[in-house]
């Protein structure tokens, strides 16, 4: 870059939450959705509000868009109309609380899912309450002397808990709430029903504001964040990792058909929600191929994202191994031989930094350390004006690990690098209308995650699964030619959950046991709901767990570092 020009570095925030619902009855088995959407995309939004001169790149999964927009509608049609909220926690804020002791313990268990440090610890009457609960759950005989007081207050905490910080500080419904501490009315918690309502109504368009502003860019992911790569062809699993073990399933059914589905169908999904089409595309956890890079450039995509361990292997396997000088091959755009798309990668050790170590350090301390760190790279890129670093990373799961869901960093962040002489916050589409990219004759098939795809193919847990999804697969060809539309469409778009990546990330040992059997029993349902709008009945597998967890990731494995433990 020129002695003036200022280093280009991109923040993109991926924002993604597998489908919860069970798309035959409508109820929601997971609350996670609408749990990160009023903590993390709220806040997220408002940061990005509060600094004008900021820029960054929003990534927004197509079945997020869904089911915010449902849990929307959901509280809507309560408030309004009185009609049922198919998500059980979620109703039992503001409805009269279970008799029976097996619900009850149900609803107490939940209330405790929220991180024991930030979230619980943090709130006085939170923690007692939580105390209190973890003896419940110990001696379930106590259950019967359990008040509905308690469980009122318990929800209530549990909901505040879970709100973002900048809506904390600004909603003076909340403060009243958070001020009274307890003996929380059913008054109360249908006001805090109200707030959660007007939270998840508005986030949709708020970005589509911050959009058309131009202060962000918005992209998607294929429909429903299917691994694209392994739908291609599974074989592409052994490009970065040779021995692999694969599926009894050769390659997957109709996969080319079933990618191209997913992309357009992601394609249609984000116009629906912010009237335009989309220039980018992280595909789901930043997986790509050759073949996957061609369908994304056939249907329009200018620009695509991976993980830094996907170009390292792509240019050793080009004859250009990459050494320790970052600066020398990862911050510039790449394009394949065939041309038409550019791809960003990710700095792994950056956007790690974020995931996983600031979360300990004082947000000015850890924008500090973090700003010196581009400023060293800024300095080794003098002289070259289409440098560009690439710090991506989910948007929800980070921040709970963090003060104040982050409060503190993100606000210093945005501002200090906004207003930095030597730095230049931007998009990846406004990349490439300065600077051409560089040429990646061989592209090794990977992702972010170590650049394999071993967190989603390999494991026996893992395979097990595609062989299953193979099976329905083979059902739903064999049956689909004599559906009617509207059958047809209904299958194909549970097929579509089905084929999700989520449920190969949860599989194995490797993971905790009670995550892993959230994400079994849902998939398996999913599987099960697929055979029952095909006319089909299931095969006895599925009525039988498959896969357990033994493990204690960081993070409880809901983020991975880019490169693996040395």
């Amino acid at each position: 870059m020129s002695a003036d020009a200022r280093l280009k570095v991109v923040l993109c925030w991926h924002m993604h939450q597998p489908q919860y619902r069970d798309l035959i009855s409508g109820a929601y088995h997971l609350p996670w959705t609408y749990l990160h959407a009023i903590k993390d995309y709220v806040d997220m939004a408002a940061h990005l509000e509060a600094h004008p001169s900021a820029r960054a790149v929003i990534n927004l999964a197509p079945l997020l868009l869904e089911q915010i927009e449902d849990y929307a509608g959901q509280v809507d049609g309560f408030l309004s109309n009185s009609r049922a909220i198919r998500d059980p926690l979620l109703a039992s804020l503001a409805a009269p609380l279970p008799a029976d002791a097996e619900s009850r313990l149900g609803l107490i268990k939940a209330c405790l899912r929220a991180n024991e440090t930030r979230m619980i610890q943090r709130f006085a009457p939170y923690r007692r309450l939580a105390e209190m609960a973890k003896w419940l759950c110990a001696h379930t005989d106590g259950l019967s002397y359990l008040s509905d007081q308690f469980l009122a207050d318990l929800l209530a905490w549990h909901h505040l808990a879970w709100l973002g910080e900048t809506v904390r500080r600004t909603d003076a419904r909340v403060k009243r709430l958070l001020e009274k501490g307890a003996q929380y009315t059913l008054h109360d918690r249908r006001e805090l029903l109200a707030v959660i309502g007007e939270l998840l109504t508005n986030i949709l368009p708020r970005y589509a504001r911050l959009a058309g502003s131009g202060r962000v860019e918005l992209s998607v992911t294929p429909y429903a964040h299917p691994i694209i790569p392994l739908l291609l062809d599974f074989h592409s699993a052994r490009e970065a990792a040779p021995h692999a073990p694969l599926p009894l399933l050769e390659r997957y059914p109709g996969g080319e058909e079933r990618a191209r589905w997913h992309i357009q169908r992601g394609i249609e999904t984000f116009r629906k929600y912010f009237g335009h089409t989309p220039a980018g595309c992280w595909p789901a956890e930043g997986a790509i191929s050759a073949r996957t890079l061609r369908l994304l450039r056939e249907a329009g995509f200018t620009w695509a994202a991976s993980g830094e361990g996907v170009l390292r292997h792509s240019l050793a396997r080009s004859g250009h191994a990459p050494h320790a000088m970052k600066e020398a091959w990862l911050y510039r755009p790449y394009a394949p031989e065939d041309g038409g798309i550019a791809c960003f990668f990710r700095d792994d050790g950056l956007s790690d930094l974020i995931g996983f170590t600031y979360a300990g350090w004082h947000g000015d301390d850890a924008v500090n350390n973090f700003t010196h760190h581009l400023e060293q790279i800024a300095v080794c890129c003098r002289g070259h004006s289409d440098r560009v670093v690439s710090v991506i990373l989910d948007g929800e799961n980070a921040w709970e690990h963090y003060p104040e869901n982050a409060y503190y960093f993100l606000d210093a962040l945005y501002a200090r690098l906004a207003q930095h002489p030597a730095i230049e916050l931007t998009t990846f589409s406004d990349c490439l209308k300065t600077g051409a990219a560089g040429h990646l004759p061989q592209v090794v098939a990977g992702s972010w995650v170590y650049g394999t795809f071993s967190t989603w193919v390999g494991d026996p847990d893992k395979n097990r699964a595609w062989d299953m999804l193979g099976d329905a697969k083979r059902a739903f060809d064999a049956v689909a030619p004599r559906l009617g539309t509207d059958q047809l469409a209904r299958a194909e778009r549970q097929l579509a959950v089905c084929e999700g990546s989520d449920w190969f990330w949860w599989f194995g040992a490797d993971n905790p046991a009670a995550t892993v059997s959230d994400f079994e029993h849902l998939y398996r349902r999913h599987l099960t709901n697929l055979y029952q709008l095909l006319g089909v009945e299931p095969p006895e597998y599925l009525a039988h767990v498959f896969a357990h967890g033994r493990g204690a990731p960081l993070h409880g494995g809901v983020m991975r570092p880019g490169q693996p433990a040395a």
